[in-house]
């Protein structure tokens, strides 16, 4: 008797698990990041390293209205190697406060 109440109370714990587990499994991730980019991968069913992968492409690619405009900065100026490398980067890090100043909520 106490081994079948036993076997039946592990059921019970096990089933209560995978219960929490099934309705967790489509929460929202703790990181914020690019909601379009997470909604694309979760359409296309990414998970673990192709999942990263493809998450630093699409956040990479997002900011590219930024890296636009410092490559077509250093072209009018005429750069070339480090130069330009040097502008774009101090580009790119300017563009970044202005970026968040925008993003920030207003109240």
């Amino acid at each position: 008797m106490k081994k079948l109440l036993s076997l039946m109370a592990l059921g019970l714990a096990l089933s209560a698990g995978s219960a929490y587990s099934a309705s967790h499994a489509g929460a929202a991730p703790m990181k914020s990041g690019n909601s379009a980019c997470e909604a694309t991968a979760a359409e296309k069913k990414l998970a673990g390293a192709a999942k990263t992968s493809f998450m630093k492409k699409c956040e990479a690619d997002a900011g590219g209205g930024a890296s636009a405009a410092c490559e077509k900065s250093a072209a009018d100026k005429k750069l070339a190697g480090a130069a330009k490398t040097s502008h774009i980067k101090k580009c790119m890090e300017d563009a970044k406060p202005a970026a968040k100043a925008a993003e920030a909520p207003k109240k």
